[in-house]
């Protein structure tokens, strides 16, 4: 990877990790470290150019970097925030382009368009269909239930029986990695 992305990753992770309020359990510092690793491991199985993979990388680092802002319309600040950081780190329009493009594929629902837009979706959704969903869905629900946007576990967990329903991974590498257990997560949430 190119030494523009090295210093960029190192300044956008500090800045996450002192401005991200401490609210978000879930959209937090370690949900970015992760959805990065998983958007890697995913550009590698799904052979994509190092130029692309670079770009999906930086997109992954930025994507809930608007939560420092705000949680409404966070993808949007966190391309304001990626507008503002990139050009310091040589990027160059058409790539800014491309890194917000990915961002914004991230907002719910997703609805990718490309092989790219497929990955991030997949890198952000990663956990559904990983043995420590239940986990990482306890920090979700913790930031949820704060902020009021949840009420209860039997709310929770019918929401997260609806979400898990309606979701589809789009990469080969999901579907021939996480697809499987994110159906045993969902059969667990069913039988309570």
């Amino acid at each position: 990877m190119k030494q523009r992305y090295n210093q960029l990753k190192s300044a956008i992770l500090k800045k996450l990790e002192v401005e991200l309020p401490e609210c978000y359990y879930y959209h937090s510092f370690s949900h970015t470290i992760d959805m990065h690793d998983s958007a890697a491991r995913i550009a590698e199985f799904e052979n994509i150019s190092e130029d692309d993979k670079e770009i999906i990388l930086v997109a992954a680092l930025f994507h809930d970097a608007g939560f420092i802002i705000d949680r409404e319309n966070h993808e949007m600040h966190s391309c304001t925030i990626a507008k503002e950081l990139l050009p310091q780190f040589e990027y160059v329009l058409h790539e800014i382009d491309a890194i917000c493009n990915l961002i914004m594929a991230t907002q719910m629902p997703v609805n990718p368009k490309n092989k790219l837009e497929e990955i991030i979706c997949d890198a952000d959704l990663d956990y559904l269909g990983r043995d420590d969903f239940k986990t990482i869905g306890d920090l979700l629900y913790r930031e949820l239930s704060e902020d009021g946007s949840v009420v209860g576990l039997d709310a929770w967990n019918q929401m997260q029986i609806r979400f898990l329903n309606n979701h589809r991974y789009y990469t080969t590498f999901s579907q021939n990695h996480r697809e499987v257990i994110k159906q045993e997560n969902l059969r667990r949430l069913m039988e309570g």
